[in-house]
């Protein structure tokens, strides 16, 4: 079970009409960085220092705070349009299933950040499931890791079509990736500014450079769009 923050305030991140992000519940924030190999593949999390906070405290969202990851009020200045168009249906009703050996992937394609752990300079997630790769016990091992590591929940995976979901234990936290997304973990609940619940999931990443066509979910554009933290 993940660890679950203190606090009298509901544990869960609300979305503020063109403003930042209220967290409340004392959920924990921290640094989160992604693990590079030698030849720039991205291949596991690590979670460096946690942030001082109080129990509620609000993280920017426009991507122009000069106090990231916190709200400074920038959004009230710089025109930020902050409309919300994320999908609300269930991923079950969105995702494409692969099944393969003792392993079947499922993959929601609208909702993924390219963060790059499923694939590889020799292969990829969806190549291994397409072929016989997953015959391998460590192909499939391999598949399994490559998909806990998917930040957006794009990527899940379940040992038969009908069973439920293998996720990862991750704490109730969230995670300020260095020049990128909130990766939110542990089951938060995310609720947009008119009030509308965005499915609760145990991997989510919200938009923090004020760029991305499904806010408040991340789309990958602070890849290209010169985002930076530092």
């Amino acid at each position: 079970m993940s660890d679950q923050p203190a606090g009298d305030a509901p544990v869960r991140i609300r979305v503020q009409v063109n403003g930042p992000y209220l967290v409340s519940g004392g959920i924990p924030l921290t640094r989160r960085r992604p693990i590079i190999s030698e030849h720039g593949e991205p291949l596991a999390w690590d979670a460096l220092e946690d942030f001082a906070t109080t129990p509620t405290y609000s993280l920017c969202r426009c991507g122009g705070s000069a106090n990231k990851p916190f709200c400074d009020g920038t959004h009230a200045t710089n025109g930020f349009d902050g409309a919300e168009t994320a999908p609300t249906d269930p991923y079950d009703e969105r995702q494409r299933t692969y099944v393969g050996t003792r392993v079947v992937m499922r993959d929601d394609r609208s909702i993924c950040e390219h963060a790059g752990f499923c694939g590889n300079r020799v292969t990829n997630v969806w190549n291994m499931m397409k072929g016989s790769d997953t015959e391998d016990s460590l192909a499939r091992a391999q598949v399994m890791r490559m998909v806990e590591q998917c930040p957006s929940g794009a990527l899940t995976y379940r040992l038969e079509p009908d069973g439920p979901d293998v996720e990862p234990e991750w704490r109730t936290a969230v995670g300020v990736v260095e020049g990128g997304p909130l990766f939110v973990t542990g089951r938060v609940a995310v609720e947009r500014s008119d009030g509308q619940p965005l499915e609760t999931r145990n991997r989510t990443t919200l938009c923090r450079c004020g760029g991305s066509a499904i806010k408040p979910l991340c789309d990958g554009s602070h890849q290209t769009n010169g985002f930076t933290d530092t």
